[in-house]
């Protein structure tokens, strides 16, 4: 592969001024304070990623809680793992599984009330340096639970603590709260090409 030396100065030169940039804005955010992520969108990966941000929490010696408010009519990977660390970890499945399997609207809501009460609590407790928040977006969707009431919670809690909000259908109100939002797009997945679920990867 043939380089010149003016393409290897141009791109010297481009990599230089975009560090400049880069640098500058690393010196302008000087404010340090818990954050709220909500990652939503139809693609894979929104509980994925939340639960990688669990990893690094402990890595780095943080408490964690975790409440899941749909998904938990089976096992998954991330459950058995992350409960080897009762310590650090204080994690509550709190759904019967996905809406259109529990076909019980009613219920549904009850549940979901029961997995705020639990989620306040972590909300509540300083020594919780991140609470998840897994599928919230879609209790919210369906109107099981109030927007302001979470928001408030949500607001309310100690100064550094960090919570990730999931699951498709984030309302406008909690994107507008959180400081980080990400869109997971579908592009391509193995289900419709009728690949089932598989160990490891979607639970």
């Amino acid at each position: 592969m043939n380089e010149s030396p003016e393409k290897d100065q141009r791109h010297r030169e481009r990599m230089e001024r975009k560090k400049a940039v880069v640098d500058e804005k690393i010196a302008q955010a000087r404010d340090e304070r818990g954050v709220l992520l909500v990652h939503s969108g139809n693609g894979k990966g929104k509980s994925s990623a939340a639960f990688g941000m669990v990893a690094r929490a402990l890595g780095h010696g943080m408490k964690v809680g975790v409440v899941q408010f749909i998904k938990g009519a089976a096992s998954t990977g991330e459950e058995a793992f992350f409960r080897r660390f009762p310590e650090e970890v204080s994690y509550h499945v709190m759904g019967e599984g996905f809406t259109w399997e529990t076909q019980d609207r009613q219920r549904d809501i009850a549940k979901a009330e029961a997995a705020w009460k639990v989620a306040a609590q972590l909300l509540a407790d300083p020594d919780v340096g991140l609470v998840v928040l897994d599928e919230l977006n879609i209790a919210l969707k369906h109107g099981y639970l109030e927007l302001d009431r979470v928001l408030a919670d949500i607001q309310a809690r100690p100064a550094m603590q960090h919570v990730v909000v999931t699951g498709r259908g984030a309302q406008p109100g909690m994107i507008e709260a959180a400081d980080t939002v990400t869109e997971m797009s579908l592009v391509k997945h193995a289900f419709k090409a009728g690949i089932k679920a598989q160990k490891g990867v979607e639970f």
